[in-house]
């Protein structure tokens, strides 16, 4: 099958679209499927990063919109949709789609030019007309599809689904033994995403005190590198990476994380890590709150007193892991047959 993704990453957005997309395609690939990418030409985007073909769509910087996952899309619907259809490979089986900003007027346009359409989806807050649609975020019921999707959508909800790479499963169970053997709160994993526009990690190396282990991870194009690794330079507690490949390596030897919302959060819960969690789009909000309902996390609204009571109470600590664990197993992206 030749298998299309329309897809975009970009300071604004974030990297997270384009990296559970990533993951769908390495496990299509291993089923000798044929993957193309379509990507917008957007500021910071990793198109570069992609080993599969990419047809780039063309930057319209311009462009200007009032809504916000519009201004993402760097287009109007239509404009995407026409340019998505020029690109578009003939004989395309599959075309997946994971953006906000496009809906069922975009779906219909893209119809005569594939066989099937997948939707990659965290909100169900519009119209879709596709053949399969994903959500991976705990919570998610077929409700919220109601009168959303076709009759006969099949729909892949909740973090069954999840698209983790295989690196979290397999070491999942080594993880959770880990864990369950931890008697001390000493290393700290900071993660705030692959662009941390507001500059948060610096902010939250300003709460921690010296006496802990503290592992910074930091996307290349993140705008505030500069600042973190001058502060961090002659602070020995403190280890500064950039675009890291083995995150997974680096949950499992974190004792606890701060971070942002999103997909990492699945794969935080893969490993039993506990988080002290920020929201930092509004697009995370309900994946954090089910979180925390679950006592999977803890919502950062004081990072000092949340800390402390983290390091000082184990027990909540060891409860809060276990729960974790219970969210997700890490092979999701397994289930997804097309």
């Amino acid at each position: 099958m030749k298998v299309i993704f329309r897809v975009d990453a970009s300071l604004q957005m974030g990297t997270g679209h384009l990296m559970r997309c990533l993951t769908l395609a390495n496990e299509l690939k291993q089923q000798n499927h044929e993957i193309v990418f379509i990507c917008r030409d957007l500021t910071d985007n990793l198109n570069l990063f992609i080993k599969y073909p990419v047809l780039a769509l063309p930057k319209n910087d311009n462009f200007q919109s009032d809504g916000l996952y519009l201004n993402w899309l760097g287009a109007t619907q239509e404009q995407d949709a026409q340019q998505t259809i020029k690109a578009i490979p003939k004989n395309t089986d599959l075309l997946i789609v994971d953006s906000y900003a496009l809906d069922e007027i975009w779906h219909k346009k893209l119809r005569p030019y594939t066989k099937k359409i997948m939707v990659i989806d965290d909100l169900a807050d519009r119209q879709f007309d596709c053949d399969v649609l994903l959500n991976q975020n705990l919570g998610t019921q077929i409700e919220d599809y109601k009168d959303k999707v076709p009759n006969d959508c099949e729909l892949l909800l909740s973090c069954d689904y999840a698209l983790l790479r295989p690196e979290f499963s397999n070491l999942r169970e080594k993880a959770l033994i880990k864990r369950q053997n931890t008697k001390e709160i000493k290393n700290i994993l900071i993660s705030m995403g692959g662009f941390d526009l507001t500059n948060k990690t610096y902010e939250i190396l300003q709460d921690i005190s010296d006496n802990l282990n503290i592992v910074v991870v930091l996307g290349g194009s993140s705008p505030h590198n500069k600042m973190i690794i001058s502060y961090a330079k002659d602070k020995e507690n403190i280890k500064v990476l950039i675009d890291v490949d083995n995150i997974s390596e680096l949950m499992f030897d974190a004792d606890l994380a701060i971070g942002a919302g999103g997909s990492t959060s699945w794969e935080r819960c893969c490993l039993g890590l506990p988080t002290l969690l920020y929201v930092s789009a509004e697009n995370q909000r309900k994946i954090a709150e089910n979180l925390e309902r679950l006592d999977a996390v803890k919502i950062v609204d004081n990072l000092k007193v949340n800390l402390q009571n983290i390091l000082n109470n184990l027990h909540f600590w060891q409860a809060m892991s276990e729960n974790a664990q219970t969210v997700c197993d890490g092979i999701g992206v397994k289930r997804i047959k097309i």
